[in-house]
């Protein structure tokens, strides 16, 4: 573990949230649609992917997948389900902290964030999409702090986002809010 993400007040709050959690989070609606999109053949990237059903299901599909978060328990679980399914090979485990970590290189098919914003985050992924491929995004937006005032204001959509980030050469394939989760799901084509 890098030294740095040790006391990382991020890296102990999700691990405390995932010791108590279910051992996997389901695949999300915005996963099995982009699965069956075409799109390059290339990696998928799964952005705080947590125990991830997605990234798992990606894996089923035939994709090379990174899935990156700061919890070493979410990773640990996607990694044995990965092992108990015979997708190990096909799924690369990444610790780090969102904010300072970057893809080691551009050409991703497809990259996936779900239950995380930051709009610099956002920027250097919509980058690394290769041109034909994917980008789904799900955050939650402003109206979320009403039930959670306490949620910062920098981790919810302000109205417009992310399809109003995207940079040029994008097509917006879907713009959905759920206004009984809050959330905002954006499928997009580079």
């Amino acid at each position: 573990m890098d030294p740095e993400l040790v006391e990382h007040p991020d890296r102990l709050r999700w691990n405390g949230k995932y010791g108590d959690a279910p051992e996997l989070s389901p695949v999300h609606p915005l996963v099995e649609r982009a699965l069956a999109l075409p799109m390059p053949d290339a990696d998928v990237l799964d952005l705080a992917s947590g125990p991830s059903g997605s990234a798992l299901r990606a894996a089923e599909a035939g994709r090379r997948v990174t899935a990156v978060d700061i919890s070493e328990i979410a990773l640990d679980r996607l990694g044995a389900e990965a092992r108990r399914r015979g997708v190990e090979s096909l799924i690369t485990l990444v610790q780090a902290d969102l904010g300072s970590w970057r893809p080691d290189r551009p050409g991703y098919a497809l990259i996936l964030c779900t239950g995380f914003w930051d709009r610099a985050v956002f920027s250097h992924a919509a980058g690394a999409v290769l041109p034909g491929g994917l980008l789904a995004w799900e955050a939650f937006t402003e109206a979320a702090r009403r039930a959670r005032p306490h949620m910062p204001a920098d981790w919810c959509l302000a109205p417009g986002e992310p399809a109003t980030l995207l940079p040029d050469g994008y097509t917006v394939l879907d713009e959905t809010d759920d206004p009984s989760t809050a959330k905002r799901r954006l499928l997009a084509r580079r």
